[in-house]
């Protein structure tokens, strides 16, 4: 029996929610870093190791790819992934930086673009485009 394609939807849906929970937690890990690392150099050991940010941005950039490809299987529209894709190769790129400065501006940049596509990926399925 097939599934219901709104309970599709539904599920699509709350896989971009999760992405999106998920981007957001990586926006609060480096915002959270960046300051812990400034007012606590100890801190900085745990969670300015490169390893959390190289998996933690690796899983959810998987994360972020499926829901969004998910996305547009389900209700067609290009926009949200092709949204999403820019804010993945952000990130991706990112990962390719030293851990200055500037990797954790690029991080949070493409996060947010991705977490746009989320957000217009949940619209188009709840729109019904």
């Amino acid at each position: 029996m097939s599934p219901d394609v709104g309970q599709l939807t539904l599920q699509g849906a709350r896989l971009d929610r999760i992405a999106m929970g998920l981007s957001g937690l990586c926006v609060v890990h480096c915002v959270a870093t960046a300051v812990l690392l400034g007012l606590l150099a100890s801190a900085g050991g745990l969670l300015g190791n490169p390893i959390i940010h190289e998996v933690g941005l690796s899983l959810a950039m998987v994360l972020g790819a499926v829901a969004l490809v998910r996305g547009t299987v389900e209700h067609g529209f290009i926009m949200p992934a092709s949204i999403g894709a820019v804010g993945l190769g952000v990130m991706a790129g990112a990962l390719s930086l030293p851990h200055d400065g500037r990797e954790p501006v690029y991080t949070v940049l493409g996060v947010m673009i991705v977490a746009l596509g989320h957000r217009l990926n949940v619209m188009a399925a709840e729109q019904g485009f």
